[in-house]
């Protein structure tokens, strides 16, 4: 956190800042909760439901600890949970990443956004029903996205779900950044378009508007990031006039 934060401060218009707690902890969660708040302002966290902690190999977004942290969130202004609901690995188990939790965490709580990381895969059916019902749940692509290299046709058949069932306003752009770099996926979405039976069938399209929400501007609305403000901040900036 402390270094996120440090090479957040070196370039401000580059990096947000979010935490992560586990309300396994409880109150050294609230306490930890209330530090990241006053120290690096944070406006959002990540939360990974299958960790393990002591005897505990995993918790539940209602769980009554886990409600305590989410209404503190609240009451701090800490609007983004971020949730780890996708694959897993060994020894952690893959049903506490399950995402049937999240139905009663975003009904309880409508103040905050639910973004479920990897839209549940391999659960996606199940997600989209409840990110369908809650207005305030969205699907982050990471681990999703990288399926358009190795298996192009399943990766049309996950957004294509997505577009039909929750829109192209509740879906966001994720990279897994700290495994590759990011550039060839983005290259790679911009590029992409849905095979015709696929439209037909779901009545969608990947679109290059709907690809410029995706890879931004949905992250942005959530996050209160002016888009026009940010590019004339960065339009001299070293890094970008050395990409260019």
């Amino acid at each position: 956190m402390k270094r996120s934060h440090e090479m957040a401060a070196r370039h401000p218009d580059r990096f947000i800042v979010n935490g992560a707690f586990d309300p396994r902890d409880g109150e050294r969660a609230l306490d930890w909760i209330h530090e990241m708040k006053e120290t690096y302002d944070i406006s959002g966290v990540k939360m990974y439901t299958a960790e393990w902690n002591g005897a505990s190999k995993g918790w539940k977004l209602n769980d009554p600890d886990a409600y305590k942290c989410f209404e503190l969130c609240e009451k701090l202004g800490i609007k983004n949970v971020h949730i780890h609901k996708g694959p897993t690995i060994t020894p952690l188990n893959k049903d506490a990443f399950d995402v049937h939790d999240v139905d009663y965490a975003a009904t309880d709580f409508q103040n905050l956004n639910w973004i479920v990381e990897h839209c549940g895969a391999p659960r996606l059916d199940d997600f989209c029903w409840i990110a369908t019902q809650e207005t305030n749940v969205y699907g982050g692509l990471a681990v999703v996205l990288p399926f358009i290299h190795s298996r192009p046709r399943y990766f049309a058949e996950m957004i294509a779900e997505l577009l039909f069932w929750i829109g192209p306003d509740k879906i966001l752009f994720g990279s897994d950044y700290a495994i590759w770099t990011p550039r060839w996926l983005i290259e790679s979405f911009w590029a992409f378009e849905l095979p015709e039976d696929i439209k037909k069938e779901r009545g969608v399209d990947l679109t290059p508007e709907i690809k410029e929400k995706i890879l931004g501007l949905n992250a942005a609305r959530l996050y209160g990031i002016d888009i026009e403000a940010r590019k004339r901040a960065l339009a001299g900036d070293p890094v970008a006039v050395a990409a260019e």
